[in-house]
């Protein structure tokens, strides 16, 4: 943690902190480092042990005359379904609600900022950008909603950049408009009880677009309806929005058909790079997020050299389509950022022959969008809680093996995968693929834990058979 990022406007003031997590672990040192009372909590017992006692403050049963702020991590919410009754509280006193990003900015308004939302690929873009920009040699921080929480990210000076994953809960804390470049890759439904419905959730996504200024550019995924709506809306709205496709042409823009990535923003078409070249970022979806971070480091003054440099040498990113190894000529694919079915969608439709785990905590609907990438299934392997209904939706579309739990999903995948391997040449290349289209809680605390434990097995599986990690 350092201790040379500074809040402005705090000194001597109580600040509430509600959540103990990595997130409000690093605004009680960044808030008490710049000379700010704070009075932390979190409803959780335990992680109320984190702190000191003498910090410990129920902001829900406090005067509220006497904090300046209350300042909440992400996943609390302060407004739908209900809002936490310490946000009540706070907004019943008329006190401001902020979280860490806009601390962030407060705390560091001169270095420029690159902000990455949507509802699936940010994590992807969001390192992509910041390994781009560090091998071109610029300063860097990054973090946000993914890695390190943004009070605990080094200063920067005034050329450095902040690359920022912001979710859209982060988006409604953070009050200010604070990137100089604003990515929007898409919107599928998702966090509809947290934002009151789809309409809430778009206008918290499209938080990231308020214009900081008239040098500001907005990146803006055109592939879905949503975001469609969203550019006619705001294009002519102050921030300069710039349309990226993998699906058509777009004047103006960068598109990337087929993986060709095609710069237009200059009115001529430039051919960039073809992407199918690249191992690290296969499918289209991928390709979406490689125009995205174009867009970016062009902005933040990198030229193509540099940045077609920096995309081939991606190593790609943890748990999101990450290949583990390879067995005979089948590939063992961790992709257990898929928490839903849409980013499922998004690794299904990269292979044939796929040797299929599923299943966790449900999402709305099920896997019921995904049955056109059906015929594309070997096997399919179902775990946790949605099992029952996932064989349903299954039914005779798909053969499939109730497992419980990935230990067993994954032997069985295994031994399947390497019995049919000899039917013929069209086998290499089969891919055991754990891309569960759901939450991990029923079995797991995150799908980082998830996809640890499928690479540990895996793993394991490859020294068995005398075989090197991919």
């Amino acid at each position: 943690m350092t201790a040379s990022l500074r809040i402005p406007g705090v000194e001597g003031k109580i600040v509430a902190v509600l959540g103990l997590g990595r997130t409000g672990a690093a605004t009680i040192a960044a808030l008490s480092a710049s000379g700010a009372a704070v009075w932390a909590w979190d409803d959780n017992d335990k992680a109320r042990g984190s702190v000191e006692p003498d910090l410990l403050v129920d902001p829900a049963q406090t005067d509220w005359r006497l904090p300046e702020m209350l300042v909440m991590s992400p996943g609390i919410p302060h407004t739908h379904p209900a809002p936490h009754p310490a946000a009540a509280a706070a907004k019943s006193a008329g006190k401001t609600i902020i979280g860490d990003i806009e601390l962030l900015f407060r705390a560091m308004p001169t270095p420029r900022y690159v902000g990455i939302t949507g509802t699936n690929g940010k994590s992807t873009t969001t390192t992509l950008i910041a390994h781009i920009l560090r091998q071109a040699g610029k300063t860097i921080e990054v973090g946000g909603n993914l890695g390190q929480a943004a009070l605990s990210l080094q200063p920067l000076p005034g050329d450095g950049i902040y690359v920022l994953e912001l979710s859209s809960y982060q988006l409604e804390l953070t009050p200010s408009a604070i990137c100089d470049v604003a990515i929007l890759l898409n919107i599928t439904p998702d966090h509809l009880s947290r934002h009151g419905g789809m309409d809430g959730y778009i206008d918290a996504k499209a938080l990231i677009l308020r214009p900081k200024g008239r040098s500001s550019i907005g990146v803006l995924g055109v592939d879905d309806q949503f975001c469609r709506d969203l550019f006619t809306k705001l294009k002519d709205s102050g921030r300069k929005l710039i349309p990226i496709s993998v699906e058509h042409e777009v004047p103006d823009g960068v598109d990337a058909i087929d993986g060709n990535l095609i710069d237009r923003m200059g009115g001529a078409a430039i051919d960039v790079t073809d992407l199918k070249t690249i191992a690290t970022l296969p499918g289209s979806h991928n390709w979406q997020n490689a125009a995205a971070a174009y867009v970016a480091t062009r902005a933040m003054g990198l030229d193509r050299a540099h940045i077609v440099a920096g995309l081939n040498s991606y190593p790609g990113l943890a748990h999101r389509q990450e290949l583990i190894a390879t067995i005979g000529n089948v590939r063992y694919v961790n992709d257990s950022k898929a928490t839903n079915a849409d980013a499922a969608a998004k690794a299904l439709v990269c292979y044939d022959d796929i040797y299929w785990i599923i299943g966790g905590q449900a999402k709305e609907g099920g896997i019921g969008s995904l049955e056109s990438f059906f015929p594309r299934v070997r096997h399919a392997y179902l775990i946790g809680e949605a099992a029952p209904l996932f064989a349903k939706q299954l039914g005779k579309k798909v053969p499939f093996t109730q497992c419980g739990t990935l230990d067993k999903a994954i032997d069985l995948a295994h031994l399947q995968a390497q019995r049919d391997r000899p039917l013929g040449d069209r086998k290499a290349g089969a891919v055991v693929l754990l891309s569960p289209a759901c939450a991990s809680w029923d079995q797991y605390p995150n799908f980082e834990a998830r996809g640890d434990h499928f690479r540990k097995l895996v793993l394991g599986l490859s020294r068995q058979s005398g075989k090197g990690a991919a």
